[in-house]
């Protein structure tokens, strides 16, 4: 029988039982590999006792926390359906996804509790509700099924094409889907970011952003596990606490958005803390800017990896190496190890690739890529295409290839402009922006416009006017007029998934 996630765990567990596995300062916790596999079982087996059987879903509306982390092994270890989902989802979102994926019991916590009551009474299918802490009197708390559960590993067989999870797409466009991924995929997966992301035994690894979303969970904390890493977890993103557990703990590597990477570059430059053992930083969501990269390297330290994918392909699809950082900056990397890449003509079939440099919508074949869209098989057909005997997934993402085959995205092929019969790519326009000084973050839309079709409008975060914006792009040379944002909305913040990613279709909406 081939590794499943599971064997992750224990596999560590019995390498190295005496090692620091998980330390979650929060709740002052502390487990080596074998406390930490011993709760896992302990977890598991009440979840048996409470009726979750092999292929039931479990769901979580949880923060950061070795509740998420023991609840997600625990399912490996039954081979019930992890469903995390995001903690900041109002009631009737929640209620769509446990609905959705036909959830059997649900783990969350106070912070949460507001969203879990609002969806509560009409749940189909949610026969059990867990509290991580003040269970009411028709819930079961969560530490009573720890201190309770037989520390025995459960029995159940699980096979590497069962389902792990399933993985709510964050919806950068609408409803979330469930992408349905299995253990196989994870396990190569695992190997596929220790390989390219540089990941060592000996590693502190910290984990920061939110662990329900793929590239927290996926692409950082499996892979640490599988090695035997030490792995630190606090309860939410802020740049002090963050900073603050890599000067306490050690940490050695963590991954974040560019966005966050440049909000602890500029607190640490104004908080000096000892950051000296941090040697590699991961990022993804989108290329690192010029200006955050010198500034990141500046405070932090000098070695980073980016990695470029989504939920449906596990999801690193390229990897850009430290040294590639600076001659390559503003691509994705090369394909990732046993990953095949292709551009095509948008939603044309796999072998209508375009010339070196054309864009075109990006292709991904590989290992780890979803079996399928949960409920969804319209969906699944059409983003899953079989060709050359391979199985390509249609990313949605507009991109090129340079004449050393490193990917360059372009845009999401939904948020491409054509105004005037021009086609305009958002992320140009957004590049050009941000060089302006007083310019934070800002996001470029296309809007419906009686004359030319869609007119580009700009959401910007910063201290500045439209005026002083319209003259900066007027008087540079780096933006065609015909580009130029005709109109300005100036927003304290942009919204975003929790990869990082602009929800564009929230602010055409506005």
């Amino acid at each position: 029988m081939q590794p499943t996630l599971r064997d992750t765990l224990e596999s560590s567990a019995d390498k190295f039982p005496n090692k620091d596995a998980l330390v979650y300062p929060e709740r002052d916790q502390r487990w080596t590999y074998a406390e930490f596999d011993e709760k896992a079982n302990r977890l598991a087996n009440q979840l048996s006792e409470r009726g979750v059987e092999h292929g039931d879903r479990v769901s979580t509306l949880l923060f950061n926390g070795s509740e998420i982390i023991l609840t997600v092994f625990a399912c490996a270890k039954l081979g019930a359906v992890f469903n995390p989902l995001n903690f900041r989802l109002k009631a009737s979102e929640v209620e769509f996804i446990l609905d959705d994926a036909e959830s059997k019991l649900l783990v969350f916590e106070e912070a949460t509790r507001l969203a879990v009551e609002g969806a509560r009474e009409n749940l189909d299918t949610v026969e059990t509700f867990v509290s991580i802490d003040d269970a009411a009197e028709d819930e079961v708390d969560f530490y009573d099924l720890l201190a309770s559960g037989s520390p025995d590993r459960p029995a159940t067989e699980v096979a590497e094409d069962d389902a792990y999870a399933f993985i709510y797409t964050s919806g950068t466009t609408g409803r979330p889907k469930g992408v349905v991924h299995e253990h196989r995929d994870m396990m190569e997966h695992n190997l596929i970011c220790i390989a390219e992301g540089g990941y060592r035994r000996d590693d502190v690894g910290l984990s920061a952003l939110p662990l329900y979303h793929c590239a927290e969970l996926q692409a950082a904390l499996f892979p640490r596990i599988q090695l035997g890493a030490t792995n630190v977890v606090v309860h939410e993103f802020d740049p002090v606490d963050v900073l603050s557990a890599i000067e306490e703990h050690g940490v050695n590597l963590m991954f974040a958005a560019p966005t966050a990477w440049n909000a602890l570059a500029l607190t640490q430059a104004e908080a000096d803390f000892d950051v000296s053992s941090l040697r590699l930083g991961l990022y993804g969501a989108a290329p690192m800017p010029g200006e955050v990269l010198d500034n990141c390297m500046e405070q932090l330290c000098d070695d980073y990896v980016q990695a470029y994918g989504m939920t449906e392909i596990g999801p690193c699809g390229t990897f850009q190496q430290p040294e590639e950082q600076r001659p390559k900056q503003g691509s994705a990397g090369l394909p990732a190890l046993n990953h095949q890449l292709r551009i095509v003509e948008p939603d044309a079939a796999p072998d209508q690739t375009v010339e070196q440099g054309d864009i075109g919508e990006i292709l991904f074949a590989g290992p780890c890529t979803m079996r399928e869209y949960w409920n969804r098989p319209e969906a699944t057909a059409e983003s899953l295409r079989e060709a050359d005997g391979k199985e390509w997934y249609y990313t949605g993402d507009l991109g090129y290839r340079d004449e050393d085959g490193y990917l360059y995205v372009v845009d999401r092929k939904d948020d491409m402009i054509i105004s005037g019969g021009e086609n305009i790519y958002p992320t140009e326009v957004e590049d050009v922006l941000f060089t302006h000084p007083d310019v934070t973050e800002a996001a470029v839309v296309g809007e419906p416009h009686a004359e030319w079709g869609e007119a580009v409008v700009a959401y910007v975060v910063g201290d500045t006017t439209a005026e002083e914006l319209d003259a900066f792009l007027k008087d540079g040379d780096d933006l065609a007029d015909f580009k130029r944002p005709r109109e300005y909305h100036f927003v304290e913040e942009l919204p975003k998934n929790p990869s990082g990613k602009v929800q564009k279709f929230k602010l055409r909406e506005s």
